[in-house]
């Protein structure tokens, strides 16, 4: 007897991977290995972000150094590493959420259903622009 696979067949039987996410731990595993890969994410942002924001005081020390005057106004650096690491702290509360929302869908079984890569695009997108705003700065200088 041959099973109808058509998309308008209204089976009540799950279909073979939603009973495998069910119970299959490594689906949760991989959830997991996600949230942690988001974590480090955020860690590296807000140390980077912290690097960059200290960048400008390791300029005015090196022009103290040369008994050159120190350069004048605020530092572009500073307001760019505080960016950073207000979105290191967005993406790791972000992950937090997520994650929890990633594990209640694989339980329903909705897992493809309801998430995207909307989050991880915005992040990556973000970053180009800090990074080509760097690389004119430091061009300028």
């Amino acid at each position: 007897m041959k099973r109808d696979s058509s998309p308008d067949s209204h089976s009540s039987e799950p279909s073979e991977m939603q009973t495998m996410s069910k119970g299959d731990p490594r689906v949760y595993m991989a959830a997991e290995r996600t949230f942690l890969a988001w974590i480090r994410t955020g860690v590296a942002l807000m140390g980077f972000g912290f690097i960059v924001a200290r960048f400008g005081l390791f300029l005015r020390e090196l022009a103290l150094i040369d008994k050159a005057s120190p350069p004048s106004g605020t530092s572009f650096s500073l307001p760019i590493g505080i960016a950073l690491i207000v979105l290191g702290i967005v993406t790791t509360i972000v992950a937090g959420v997520r994650h929890c929302r990633y594990v209640q869908a694989i339980d329903r079984g909705q897992f493809r259903a309801a998430f995207g890569s909307a989050f991880a695009f915005s992040i990556a997108a973000l970053l180009a622009v800090i990074g080509l705003g760097m690389a004119i700065y430091l061009a300028r200088i």
